[in-house]
């Protein structure tokens, strides 16, 4: 009888262990993922946001994009 109780309490120190592991696993990956920077635009979308806002002019826009490729 004692060795079953030893062994219950082993299972159950084991089942703890690895819920517990899961648990840090999960919040790890959680931290990780939110501390993804969102992918850096292009120069050439940097550049048609800036004519689309008017920031720049036709001619500007021509010039610089003829610069970037």
């Amino acid at each position: 009888m004692m060795g079953f109780g030893m062994f219950g309490g082993m299972f159950l120190f084991w089942i703890v262990l690895l819920v517990l592991v899961v648990i840090l696993a999960l919040v790890l990956f959680q931290t990780k993922k939110e501390k993804r920077t969102p992918d850096p635009q292009s120069a050439r979308e940097i550049l048609g946001k800036r004519y689309a806002s008017g920031e720049i002019n036709r001619e500007q826009y021509l010039s610089m994009l003829k610069d970037i490729q």
